[in-house]
């Protein structure tokens, strides 16, 4: 694969990145962020024609509700005690945390310029991995 594949480490705000990369990825990251919807937006700059953008997160339930399995659970106090803090630390501050749930990456897409977001069909108990699309 040496000579399909490289891998590069630089600044996704650098503008003469822009429209090269065949796949941007983010892993349970955009959750932590302060201003998710930038980040995507500069994720879907960075993406090039027919390249993908793909984010794997944690898989919890679409909906809020209180009776939920012991993976979320888990995921709160993650999210109480680092990953909320985290994305309250500046304006824009959307203040996330790790239960992110689809909807929200939906709506943080639309923002962003996507059109909408795939759900990949991956059976995992901790993770979901998505497409970003348009």
């Amino acid at each position: 694969m040496a000579d399909r594949v490289t891998f590069h480490r630089a600044d996704a705000a650098d503008p003469q990145l822009t429209g090269t990369f065949d796949l941007v990825c983010a892993f349970e990251t955009i959750h932590d962020m302060n201003d998710p919807a930038a980040a995507l937006a500069a994720m879907r700059a960075l993406r090039a024609p027919g390249g993908i953008v793909l984010i794997a997160d944690e898989r919890v339930a679409d909906d809020f509700t209180t009776d939920v399995d012991p993976g979320e659970r888990f995921q709160w106090g993650w999210s109480t005690l680092h990953c909320l803090p985290t994305a309250l630390t500046a304006p824009p501050a959307a203040g996330t945390g790790t239960i992110m749930r689809a909807p929200t990456l939906r709506r943080y897409a639309q923002a962003a310029g996507f059109a909408g977001i795939d759900v990949l069909p991956i059976e995992h108990d901790f993770w979901r991995f998505y497409t970003l699309t348009g």
